[in-house]
């Protein structure tokens, strides 16, 4: 039985990462802000902090074994503030939290987005360096964190590794696919650029085993730690088609209208420039970031992964479309009302 920590227990990954531990026999902690009764039940001990809270993220990680750093700001808009605090500042808070209470292996959640510069992504794998015109805070955030994950390895006494899970989707998802559905059935929708880029996307299911693979690859020295890794389902989809096919299967309209990349990006540009100059603080309709994650080519190779800690996707994508589907079309309505 080991004594884990999952910081961000509570969100859509770090739920079914936790369960799958419990399954596992282990003791488990969350931490974060909001209460979580139903976990509690299960067993789960529940540590209520802020990851700008350094003293209680730092004690949170005495008497663990492991620790799966899940916690993070995401989103394409917001001070820069809002998100170095939680997602750097907090990162080194469980860093030290970790070497102070001598836990030997550090698990952490990033994003594909670390490596973002604006251009198409079609392939590629770990080798290719850390981005550049971010274009939004959660990219360069996420990637300095990142960094000192993987620099913290070399310490000797921390085995870290890194995840990068690509658009993680499921049951349970409360941001990304209701996001989808909403602005399909408002009619707010946009097909951005030719609707031929594909990307790579990862059930949760997948996300969760990737964690797991991780950690016990962090039990042989040289083989994952200190590196990153991408995650996904294995092969991309064509991102529209993809979003077609659900809204299809929820009796929801699809999306046939479509904009240039060019005009989405310079849209983007506009919305960012009024929300400031009015001190909006809501995310704006299109941002630049936006544009292009929507408009360009953003898939990778996996191989790392399958080779070093022997991931495989244990979800199929038509597998979990179908799970899904029969989780939402009974909430919106058989025609999608």
């Amino acid at each position: 039985m080991k004594r884990i920590l999952v910081t961000g227990g509570g969100g859509f990954l770090g739920r079914y990462l936790v369960r799958r531990l419990l399954e596992r026999g282990d003791r488990v902690a969350i931490l974060g802000r909001t209460p979580h009764p139903d976990l509690v039940e299960m067993g789960v001990e529940e540590i209520r902090a802020d990851l700008a809270d350094r003293e209680r993220v730092t004690e949170a990680c005495r008497h663990r074994d492991v620790v799966y750093h899940v916690a993070a700001k995401a989103g394409v808009w917001g001070r820069w503030e809002s998100y170095f605090q939680p997602n750097v500042e907090g990162t080194r808070a469980v860093l030290e939290g970790c070497r102070r209470h001598g836990v030997g292996k550090l698990v952490y959640t990033s994003t594909p987005s670390v490596v973002f510069t604006g251009d198409p992504l079609a392939g590629v794998d770990e080798s290719i360096p850390y981005g550049r015109h971010w274009l939004c805070h959660y990219a360069h955030t996420k990637a300095l964190a990142e960094r000192e994950i993987l620099d913290a390895n070399r310490s000797g006494d921390l085995n870290t590794v890194a995840l990068r899970p690509h658009l993680i989707w499921g049951v349970g998802d409360n941001h990304l696919i209701p996001r989808v559905v909403d602005r399909a059935r408002r009619g707010r929708l946009r097909v951005v650029g030719e609707g031929t880029n594909r990307v790579d996307i990862v059930h949760v299911a997948n996300a969760a085993e990737a964690h797991l693979r991780a950690e016990r690859a962090l039990d042989e020295p040289g083989r994952a730690d200190g590196k990153a890794y991408f995650i996904s389902q294995g092969e991309p989809v064509v991102l529209w088609d993809w979003i077609n096919q659900l809204l299809r299967s929820l009796g929801v309209p699809t999306v046939d209208k479509r904009v240039s990349l060019r005009t989405a990006y310079a849209a983007g540009a506009v919305c960012e420039a009024l929300y400031r100059l009015l001190g909006r603080k809501e995310e704006p309709p299109m941002t630049r970031f936006l544009a292009v994650e929507l408009g360009k080519d953003h898939y990778f190779d996996i191989g790392a992964a399958r080779r070093d800690l022997g991931y495989e996707p244990l979800v199929s994508t038509e597998a979990g479309l179908v799970e899904l589907v029969a989780h939402w079309r009974p909430r919106l309505g058989a025609d999608g009302d």
